[in-house]
């Protein structure tokens, strides 16, 4: 495949498309269930229980979600969990049909949505590299990446917006872009599927720990990305300070979740034109750094044009890490792992997002809100410096060339 025509190869422009409308979903469900579970009980630690509810499955599911990606079709697992995660959203559509004015059916409905996407997501991740050829997975992986950040753009923009409009509106809408991403997946046709032949046993649901825990680089950039987005995410206290701190509404809630991505996306498209050819490890730390003093910015400031500048500036930031993750994990990674892998690499992002978004609930509930994201930031900066000790070959990485 000659350089800079991954968007042009068909199977790679669905992928990219179902990865689009499934973010832009479930970024609207993210936004529309905040506001209404903020609206019910104006609490931050019922904020945090909707971080909790779709942390769960993926934590208990891990282990079973990545054998079954390695032993089945990849593309037939992202399409039934999109169907699934569209029939929720359809439950929210009749939720609000009814009135629901309390929280324990959202929380349901959080938790099987978040099952359907422990699933979902290594499927996702191990199908990308049977999609391009190998000397372009870093152009692809950075392409997938801004698939992400724009549905994170429109995702909270158009879930303000819908809002506005309705809960009926704004959950209709996720049940369509849920059921077009299915559809895409569904389009996709690839030479052959890549199945696991060894049966099911306890020694191959724990293969993948045990290959990552044997990757120095891999698990430094796991766990480094853990961390830092686990102590650093403010996105589940948004809210909070749409309402109570810089007093807007629904709209600038939509507005202050798509900055990040907004960042993001203009950081990926950078990198998809510009890859990391030297020095990516050096890379990795700074952006983490960077990320870090993005978030200490964003809980001092009382203005919302200095905290979109802000949250842009820590998308920016976060993107790089995104990136050298992804390729690092898909490059070391044989074929026949990479679902086991790609689930326990999920499990990392989904706990730095859904655990983080608790953990941001409860610091707040605890110490208040802008406290919660400066003790969130500074956390960051001092993980980076502690990683650069402990995983010395990860900052010295200087390639993520095939």
């Amino acid at each position: 495949m000659a350089p800079g025509s991954v968007m042009r190869h068909r199977p790679f422009a669905l992928f990219w498309s179902a990865r689009v409308m499934s973010s832009v979903a479930f970024q609207i469900m993210s936004v529309a269930i905040g506001w209404q579970v903020y609206s019910i009980t104006h609490s931050a630690f019922a904020l945090g229980l909707v971080g909790l509810a779709q942390f769960v499955p993926m934590f208990v599911l891990t282990l079973v979600v990545g054998h079954v990606a390695d032993r089945y079709d990849r593309r037939t697992i992202a399409y039934v969990c999109q169907t699934i995660e569209g029939i929720a959203a359809l439950m929210l559509c009749f939720g609000a049909w009814r009135g629901w004015n309390h929280v324990g059916p959202i929380y349901a409905i959080a938790t099987i949505t978040g099952a359907a996407r422990a699933f979902e997501s290594p499927s996702m991740a191990a199908l990308l590299p049977n999609l391009v050829a190998r000397n372009q997975l870093q152009h692809a992986s950075a392409w997938s990446t801004s698939a992400n950040q724009t549905a994170q753009i429109l995702g909270p923009a158009m879930g303000g917006l819908l809002y506005s409009l309705g809960a009926l509106t704004v959950y209709g809408a996720v049940t369509a872009a849920f059921l077009v991403a299915a559809c895409a997946v569904a389009a996709i046709h690839i030479d052959e599927a890549v199945r696991m032949r060894a049966p099911l046993s306890f020694e191959a649901l724990f293969s993948g720990i045990g290959f990552i825990r044997s990757k120095p680089v891999i698990l430094g950039a796991l766990s480094l990305d853990l961390f830092a987005v686990l102590l650093g995410g403010a996105t589940a206290l948004l809210p909070v300070f749409a309402r109570d701190i810089l007093h807007t509404g629904p709209w600038g809630l939509g507005v202050l979740r798509a900055a990040p991505a907004a960042g993001a996306l203009a950081g990926s498209i950078w990198l998809a034109h510009f890859p990391l050819r030297r020095r990516a490890g050096t890379a990795l730390f700074g952006g983490v750094i960077a990320f870090g003093i993005a978030t200490i910015v964003f809980g001092l400031s009382r203005n919302l044009y200095v905290s979109l500048i802000a949250l842009a500036a820590l998308g920016a930031s976060d993107v790089i890490s995104v990136v050298v993750r992804m390729s690092l994990v898909q490059l070391q990674t044989p074929d026949d792992m990479r679902g086991r892998v790609g689930a326990i690499n999920s499990l990392f992002i989904g706990t730095s997002n859904q655990l983080g978004e608790f953990e941001s609930g409860m610091t707040a509930g605890l110490f208040g809100a802008v406290p919660a994201v400066l003790i969130g930031g500074i956390g960051t900066i001092a993980v980076a410096f502690l990683w650069m000790r402990l995983f010395p070959a990860l900052k010295a990485t200087r390639t993520l060339e095939g």
